[in-house]
């Protein structure tokens, strides 16, 4: 087995023995999710123990206790990084666990796996097992004497495995627990090892935990007959329910975000089933799947014994465990909902990797929206841990890539069949410029240069990147980009066919990231670097005004996005950007205060109207309640963000499309 463990001088585990644990999976198949085990006493005749530290890891997730006691209250770790490269491990301090009276006792170590991320579905095409072909189970802990002796009880071959109660698990589609098998004698097989290339790595970002509960807040019938809660406020995790009933039988509940025609509305989840089954003992259960999510508002119970009742399930908020540091309130009612969407559409998204979506077939890490919302989450959070985690998957990524920053990350795409609107798959800008816009967020909100230090050689390297790919003539035009993708105005079937020009695009957050990139070097000390990257930010800003900018202050397409980058990045003089901002003005007039941008122009339209003078307008886009509009959705009953302007129609359907 090949393990490289990294422990740097401020590692709090740096003082531990070497993690020299194997990682082993059951030697024959079980038909359910494995439990290993490993009976132990402790050492006598050193004393009493002075410490005792579990670290754990999984080829999967894991659940792990001992002596029938959780080491922690974390849920669905390891969590999912760059697999390849990178499989984090936690460290859990087990010293009150092993009590100074219990010498002589024995004491078990188990820990149950589920797919997670490593094994199963991943992206819109159903594909699973795109890491590997085994769940696994990687656990060391190490009991420390008064005497200074150390025991260790590592993974290996004298481990056993077994079934658990756990029939089946799945992110996306559900899990299946059933109760009966609880208090069975499942039979120990052995195990085997497993062969781990990844460099086992501590993370540098929070554990993922339960962090509120929601009881419900209605219980109804629906016009089919299906019993319907809802919980009020749409989150991400499941449902912890409670039952009694005959041995055998079960309940089924199927989660979604909305209804349609007053039934449960799945059509927008497309392949997640994002149902959990649960199998009655015979006496008094509570079941909790924790080995998978669910982002939902809605739930259909089926199966229930006898009538369902508001405190026989709770509604159980998950995500990675961040402080809260910035607030926002307003004296207008609607707007701070607004503001509460967004907070909840964070502690959504923020569920060990930052995701697009937490409910459908894809909940991956796309670059381009945590390029654009870094700075409204470290406002919001402190996310400073959270993303620096994901950054080095960036890095690993990028590095395994000859520099191109994929579309998300951990990149799954890679193991899938691209659309072909996609094609060809090159560096795009914004989500590609995640590798230098997210860095300098978390910069301009802590002012720890750290961030950028670490992440200096991904944030060049994607900068180099893209200068490979300008056009002799300076200009970002020659490769497939996302552009303004959402454009209210494109077919929901087209999103990336927008009204503002592609290249304009692409050429204004060249001249933004190089610009970055250069105050970077500047900041930690590389002036030639430095004066390199500006001289590259000129020489695009240059091409961007003399192919794409007239001398009126016109710009190439004539849309509300391109004079909102023209004028947030900087990229126009003075007589320029002033009309600019004009003309900005007149197009949200024009367009009756309802939002004409898509994800390129939307989160910095209000600063370029207001920076020119434009106030009026930019709360008068605020204020808009027609769709599509920053405030349509608050009057539709929406409890987070949604993904299109339109995702509900006035009438209560749900937008088609990708």
């Amino acid at each position: 087995m090949t393990q490289h463990l990294a422990t740097d001088p401020g590692s709090h585990t740096a003082d531990l023995p070497p993690l020299t644990a194997e990682a082993i999976t059951p030697a024959r198949p079980v038909d359910t999710a494995p439990r290993f085990r490993r009976a132990f006493t402790l050492d006598t005749g050193h004393g009493g123990v002075a410490r005792a530290t579990l670290r754990a890891s999984a080829l999967g997730v894991y659940e792990a206790q001992l002596d029938d006691v959780p080491v922690s209250d974390d849920v669905l770790a390891p969590g999912w990084s760059s697999y390849e490269w990178r499989l984090r491990y936690q460290t859990y301090d087990v010293t009150h666990q092993l009590r100074a009276d219990s010498a002589d006792d024995e004491h078990v170590l188990t820990a149950t796996v589920g797919n997670g991320w490593y094994l199963g579905q991943l992206g819109w095409q159903e594909r699973r097992r795109l890491y590997g072909e085994h769940r696994g189970l990687i656990m060391q802990l190490d009991v420390e004497y008064d005497d200074g002796h150390v025991q260790s009880i590592r993974t290996d071959a004298s481990w056993t495995a077994s079934g658990s109660e756990i029939l089946s698990d799945d992110l996306y589609d559900g899990q299946t627990i059933d109760a009966r098998r609880r208090e069975q004698d499942a039979e120990q097989v052995p195990v085997r090892t497993l062969e781990v290339d990844a460099e086992l790595v501590e993370p540098l970002g929070p554990p993922v935990r339960r962090q509120q509960e929601i009881a419900p807040q209605r219980i109804w019938t629906s016009p089919s007959g299906k019993t319907l809660v809802d919980f009020g406020q749409n989150l991400v995790g499941w449902i912890r329910m409670t039952a009694s009933g005959s041995p055998g039988e079960t309940i089924t509940v199927r989660h979604a975000e909305v209804l349609e025609h007053d039934e449960l509305g799945t059509r927008p989840l497309r392949h997640a089933d994002a149902t959990d089954r649960f199998v009655l003992s015979g006496g008094q259960d509570t079941f909790e799947p924790t080995f998978t999510f669910h982002g939902f508002r809605y739930a259909e119970v089926t199966g229930y014994p006898g009538t369902l009742t508001a405190d026989a399930l709770t509604a159980v908020v998950v995500h990675s465990e961040m402080p809260r540091t910035g607030t926002f309130r307003t004296s207008h009612d609607l707007v701070n909902r607004l503001h509460e969407n967004v907070v909840w559409g964070l502690r959504g998204n923020f569920l060990d990797v930052p995701t697009d979506c937490p409910q459908r077939d894809e909940r991956l890490g796309w670059t381009g929206d945590i390029a654009v919302f870094a700075p409204a989450a470290a406002h919001l959070y402190d996310v400073h841990g959270f993303l620096a985690d994901w950054l080095r998957d960036v890095d690993a990524e990028q590095r395994a890539a000859d520099g191109f920053v994929p579309y998300v990350v951990p990149d799954a795409l890679k193991y899938q069949d691209m659309p072909e609107e996609f094609q060809p798959v090159e560096t795009a800008a914004i989500w590609s410029d995640a590798a230098v816009w997210v860095p300098w967020a978390l910069w301009e909100a802590s002012g720890n240069a750290e961030v950028l230090a670490v992440q200096y050689d991904s944030m060049t390297a994607h900068l180099r990147r893209v200068e490979s790919r300008l056009s002799p003539t300076g200009l970002w035009d020659q490769d497939f980009q996302f552009g303004d993708w959402l454009d209210p105005d494109a077919s929901p079937h087209e999103p990336w066919n927008a009204k503002a020009d592609r290249a304009v695009v692409a050429t204004a957050c060249v001249v933004r990231t190089a610009r970055m990139v250069a105050e970077t070097a500047q900041i930690l000390g590389r002036d030639d670097d430095a004066a390199t990257f500006r001289a590259l930010a000129d020489l695009v800003q240059a091409a961007f005004l003399e192919h794409y900018v007239d001398a009126e202050g016109r710009i190439r397409s004539d849309s509300t996005t391109v004079y909102t980058l023209a004028i947030v990045f900087d990229l126009l003089d003075g007589t320029r950007r002033a009309a600019a901002g004009e003309r900005l003005a007149e197009l949200v007039r024009q367009a009756e205060f309802r939002v004409s941008t898509g994800f390129a122009g939307t989160p910095y339209i209000t600063e370029a109207l207001s920076s020119t003078g434009h106030t009026e307008e930019a709360y008068g886009l605020l204020l808009e309640t027609g769709c599509p509009s920053w405030l349509y959705p608050v009057t539709m009953g929406a409890t987070t963000i949604w993904e299109r302007w339109d995702s509900m129609l006035p009438d209560g359907r749900s937008t088609p499309g990708r």
